[in-house]
């Protein structure tokens, strides 16, 4: 059996929030940046963060947190 994947350090989860945040934030602004235009900045920036939070928190980190192990697990084998 190999031995748990520790945590990942503070710069390995910053790379893969921002692997996770930029796509998701481009592809939801390039969707719905015409329906958002005429909202005050701070309305658009609240309902972009609404529906990018849980994608990325939900959908896509922790399939990076599995990449992440496949690789290292890959590494030491």
């Amino acid at each position: 059996m190999p031995a748990p994947v520790p945590p990942p350090t503070q710069h390995q989860l910053a790379l893969m929030i921002w692997v996770a945040v930029f796509p998701t934030l481009t592809v939801l602004n390039l969707v719905l940046g015409d329906t958002l235009a005429d909202l005050p900045g701070v309305l658009r920036t609240f309902v972009l963060a609404t529906l990018a939070v849980p994608i990325v928190i939900y959908g896509l980190m922790p399939r990076l947190h599995r990449v992440r192990a496949r690789l290292l697990l890959r590494r030491v084998a």
